[in-house]
């Protein structure tokens, strides 16, 4: 019993851990240990950026980087993901924290981490892939532009007291605080941008440009008292010790409304943690475990809450730089997690000074490198029914919200693949020429029936969409055969109003005295029309293997040695 026990377990939790470390050794465990260290000095500086983006303190960001990359790493289904709160996160976490406060912020963010160890555990983690392209491209580069909107107020200096979460009341108050622009500020910011952008990328192997930028600019403020906004002075500073367990109350009414937000948090970080392990696989010649992913993403998401952190996913930046430094298990993330922690230990004082401008920079130049901007220029060179996915994702994404855009993209992409799918559907008559009115041994091309025998070709997919496609046979008043032979040995799959539109069909010709023939189904289209009882509605012996069986079943009921179904 105990034994069926841990088989149950290890079916629906498998971290990848305990699987590489059969033949860990020193030397890998070295490697791990400078990856590690790494990417925590490169997961710094963008996770006390993404936290006040997000509307919340910069220890938020540090604590949900120190835990959420730990158990992501320690748990999760992937070699070399790194978890940890993401740019993409920001506009979800700011629109929350303005409309319910941060209080349910936490709440959202446990709930929606219970909905992702539910599809984990329901192995649905493989269901993520059938989001088509065009559409994450869409989101990803609305998400992009929001981002950068939502750092104007920084990389600018101005003066606004809330910035709205809506794009229609942001960029007003945008353009409204223009004339409050502070150019020291600016300076700082652009200086910071063009250091991170021109920053060499062989340098980058060895220190990251964000932590150049923000010592720099740390370095600036301190030595020259630059008049700017710094950690320090908007928030008091990062504190130093570990994050108090803290949990948040809530009330069954308040679980209620705060269900919409939780599943946006929940698609958002399934799709983002996903995305970033097929990253990691194509990098590391690797295949990652989806549902065992998605099962540490959530149980990362129902802890950090109590720790004041914020939601959490797989982070493909870091992960990529996990990557090229040379990572071999999930080790180098847990190393990373460890990293974070020793820093705010030891050097959280030295965080008063950094300047928001810098953040701000920081964030921006994420932001370009997160948006799929390509896509754009090449929408002339997709199909139609793509590009307007993506453009109308994209518009959504930035005008309305990630919900409405997901929500509207992917029914847009359902109905398009619908029609295409429709399209390749055909129902056609085949060629035939009567078997009495030709001799066996003339040659043709054309399919030799017996007299008042007609044969129909049926391929692709038989479903709603295509329903009316196999009516049409319906309304062919004129022909008036004594036996109808569908051929079904290309249809690959057919659904419920297939076989209700066939049901109509078989009914119709029963009335006229006439019969119906199916000739070699496959198995989904049989097991269906099988289990309907409607080879008992058109008599079994009308069900056969091959067209040439079909034919010869055609002869005997024609000539009457059959009664009619």
């Amino acid at each position: 019993m105990e034994q069926s026990s841990k088989l149950k377990l290890s079916h629906y939790f498998r971290p990848r851990l305990l699987e590489l470390l059969h033949d860990y050794d020193k030397s890998r465990f070295a490697t791990d240990v400078t990856a590690g260290i790494t990417v925590g000095v490169v997961a710094l500086p963008l996770a006390i950026a993404f936290a006040i983006a997000s509307g919340v303190k910069p220890e938020a960001g540090i604590f949900t980087a120190i835990i959420a990359g730990f158990l992501i790493s320690a748990l999760g289904g992937s070699r070399v993901q790194i978890g940890g709160p993401t740019g993409a996160f920001i506009v979800i976490v700011y629109g929350i924290v303005m409309q319910y406060g941060l209080a349910n912020l936490l709440i959202c963010t446990i709930m929606a981490g219970f909905i992702l160890v539910g599809l984990g555990v329901a192995r649905l983690g493989s269901l993520i892939r059938y989001f088509p392209r065009p559409l994450v491209s869409g989101f990803t580069s609305g998400i992009a532009v929001l981002i950068m909107l939502s750092q104007v107020k920084e990389f600018l200096g101005l003066d606004i007291p809330v910035m709205p979460a809506e794009f229609l009341h942001k960029v007003p108050a945008i353009f409204d605080a223009l004339p409050t622009l502070h150019w020291p500020t600016l300076l700082l910011a652009i200086a910071s941008a063009l250091l991170i952008w021109y920053y060499p990328k062989t340098w980058a192997q060895k220190i990251p440009s964000p932590i150049v930028a923000l010592t720099l600019g740390t370095l600036a403020v301190t030595l020259f008292n630059l008049p700017v906004e710094t950690i320090g002075t908007r928030f008091g500073g990062i504190p130093q010790g570990l994050p108090a367990f803290d949990p948040p109350e809530f009330t069954l009414a308040t679980l209620r409304y705060l269900i919409p937000p939780a599943i946006t948090i929940a698609l958002l970080g399934a799709v983002e943690s996903l995305l970033s392990a097929t990253v990691a696989d194509g990098l590391a010649d690797d295949k990652h475990d989806p549902n065992q992913e998605l099962i540490a993403q959530g149980i990362a998401n129902i802890v950090c809450p109590f720790f004041g952190g914020i939601p959490a996913t797989g982070a493909i930046a870091r992960t990529a730089t996990n990557v090229r430094a040379g990572a071999t298990s999930p080790v180098s993330g847990i190393v990373h997690a460890l990293v974070l922690l020793l820093i705010i230990l030891v050097a959280a004082p030295l965080a008063t000074n950094i300047p928001l401008a810098t953040l701000a920079a920081i964030l921006m130049i994420v932001s370009i490198n997160m948006g799929e901007w390509r896509e754009f220029g090449r929408l002339h060179r997709y199909p139609r029914e793509d590009s307007t996915v993506l453009v109308i994702t994209f518009m959504l994404t930035v005008v309305f919200d990630l919900t409405v855009a997901v929500e509207v993209g992917l029914l847009l992409a359902g109905i398009f693949f619908i029609r295409k799918i429709t399209d390749a559907t055909q129902v056609s008559q085949e060629e035939t020429e009567h078997e009495e009115d030709t001799a066996d041994t003339e040659p043709s091309r054309k399919l030799r029936v017996p007299r008042g025998v007609l044969v129909y070709r049926v391929y692709g997919a038989l479903f709603f969409g295509a329903a009316d496609k196999l009516e049409s046979v319906l309304h062919q008043q004129h022909l008036e055969p004594e036996v109808l032979i569908l051929k079904m040995d290309e249809v690959i799959t057919m659904d419920a109003s297939a076989l209700h539109t066939l049901q109509g069909l078989a009914a119709k010709l029963q009335r006229r005295g006439k019969h119906l023939i199916l000739s070699g189904p496959h198995t989904q289209p049989y097991f269906l029309m099988h289990s309907a009882g409607f080879f008992d509605e058109i008599g079994r012996d009308n069900v056969c293997a091959n067209l040439d069986s079909a034919i010869r079943r055609a002869r005997i009921v024609r000539d009457g040695k059959a009664e009619s179904v």
